[in-house]
């Protein structure tokens, strides 16, 4: 249960603004501002309940609050104010009832149980809700063995995650944990809607291994998380260790474990670092270190206290949509789940699947599962992106690989002329020099050699694409832009 309550009367909660306006009251009912739900169309989200009974209010004006809790109040009645969908559910409940509106009603909430249901930053939402449950070392390491790692951010991603936790409890040194929130949306919404449930995860962690402080990291753009994530720290109770919030620069390459470590350190130049050692053996000023996404320990939090980890996967659907959407679908969904929840405006022709170096196909029958995103040649970042029939997939390719180019470390040369190269290989299509051997082969230098997941997954895009859109390039090279829309090509 929470501790949103209202004496005999409704509560409302209401998701997606940052701050209210001093002139709602909510007359005779409890008003709270809770976190955003993952799907901004619908917000402001203004949802009333009455016992086990929710109504939602999607799109909602701010000045109607007050009229909503007239209504509903003097009515005993939750549908009172006209709400756009109704839900009945236990009373006390702790996660959002997904209602049938566009982006909510697809998938669970277990790891978003808490976006846009409740209070970010107050300790006694997350208490009631079952959490700081103070767990044993053996059982964060149980559950552990049990838990993948989640994002290209974690140090462990795709991998269980005790084998590395067990080595730095029984290692030297003092032990650090280290939040990476940096560049994924559904890693910002957790921080913006749900930072105790991370937090939480993060703590029992770092007690499992003995570690000295968490430090939380994020992208200097994402001033909401940050801020939110700051009031969670300020706010948890009877810490174990302390809690730094710090933010890197707004640059994809700074999301990578090791660059992260880098830019937390305060050096100005970010570059990957030589493994081994890994980070779990000298990492944060060389002492050992774990690295984990927020999604990784939501999962983690929710599992401490039920048990086992929910075998789900959060992903954020951006793109040709009609409202871009971050959901939690059970492993056993499809890409075509996950992409039906945001609404393709226009025709589909193909998903961009796991972030910025993500596989392209148009088969959206493969499973969410990192396993089959794997077979696939897909990533498992976490990250959808649609595009329409309208899209040149000759141009998207090019306008990744001229990001890697520019937005690499430069600390190995596989991944630092590997791109350049790869971009002049790209660019040469247009002057009908299309040569997919020499493409693919360079890519599998880059794909083997690279020092990190950066220069590994940069040549991704290129790879698949020429795979499933082959024809594609070939037009290109023969002068023709199947799309009509190819003026610029790598203009990122």
């Amino acid at each position: 249960m929470t501790l949103l309550t209202a004496d005999d009367g409704p509560v409302l909660r209401v998701a997606g603004p940052s701050r209210l306006p001093e002139s709602v009251s909510g007359a005779d009912s409890a008003v709270a501002l809770v976190g955003p739900t993952g799907v901004p169309a619908v917000e402001p989200l203004v949802m009333v309940t009455l016992g086990g009974r929710t109504a939602f209010h999607a799109r909602c004006p701010t000045d109607r609050i007050d009229e909503i809790a007239t209504r509903v109040g003097d009515a005993g009645d939750v549908t009172a104010g006209d709400p756009d969908d109704v839900r009945d559910h236990e009373p006390g409940r702790s996660r959002l009832p997904t209602p049938d509106l566009p982006g909510l009603r697809t998938g669970v909430r277990d790891a978003l149980g808490a976006c846009g249901w409740r209070r970010p930053t107050d300790p006694d939402d997350h208490e009631a809700a079952g959490g700081f449950t103070d767990p044993d070392p053996e059982t964060v390491m149980e559950v552990g063995a049990e838990l993948d790692g989640r994002g290209w951010g974690d140090l462990r991603q795709d991998a269980p995650l005790a084998e590395p936790w067990r080595d730095v409890r029984e290692g030297d040194g003092d032990p650090a944990v280290v939040v990476n929130a940096h560049g994924n949306p559904a890693d910002a919404l957790l921080l913006e809607s749900a930072p105790l449930e991370v937090l939480d995860g993060a703590a029992g962690l770092a007690g499992s291994l003995g570690a000295e402080e968490v430090i939380v990291y994020a992208s200097s753009d994402d001033e909401r998380a940050v801020q939110t994530a700051r009031e969670a720290a300020a706010n948890y109770p009877a810490p174990s260790v302390p809690v730094d919030v710090v933010t890197g620069p707004a640059t994809y390459r700074a999301a990578e474990p090791s660059m992260a470590i880098e830019a937390i350190e305060g050096n100005h130049r970010l570059e990957a670092r030589i493994r081994p050692p890994d980070l779990d053996a000298v990492g944060l000023h060389g002492r050992p270190t774990v690295v984990h996404t927020p999604r990784t320990l939501a999962q983690l939090s929710v599992a401490l206290r039920e048990g086992a980890p929910p075998e789900t996967r959060a992903l954020s659907v951006t793109g040709d949509v009609d409202h871009p959407a971050t959901v939690e679908v059970p492993e056993t969904e499809t890409l075509e789940t996950v992409v039906d929840a945001a609404a393709v405006a226009g025709e589909l022709k193909a998903v961009s699947v796991g972030g910025q170096f993500g596989g392209v196909t148009d088969d959206l029958s493969v499973g969410v599962a990192p396993a089959e995103l794997g077979a696939a040649q897909l990533g498992s970042d976490g990250v959808v992106r649609v595009l329409s029939a309208d899209r040149c997939v000759v141009e998207f390719v090019g306008q990744r690989t001229q990001l890697a180019a520019e937005e690499n470390c430069g600390r190995c040369v596989p991944c630092r002329e590997g791109t350049t190269q790869l971009a002049g290989l790209l660019r040469e299509v247009y002057d009908g020099g299309y040569d997919p051997d020499a493409i693919d082969e360079l890519i599998e230098v880059m794909t083997s050699s690279s020092i990190c997941a950066f220069g590994v997954q940069a040549g991704r895009p290129a790879r698949t694409a020429l795979s499933a859109f082959g024809d594609e390039f070939e037009a290109h090279a023969d002068g023709r832009c199947p799309a009509g829309s190819c003026l610029e090509p790598l203009e990122a």
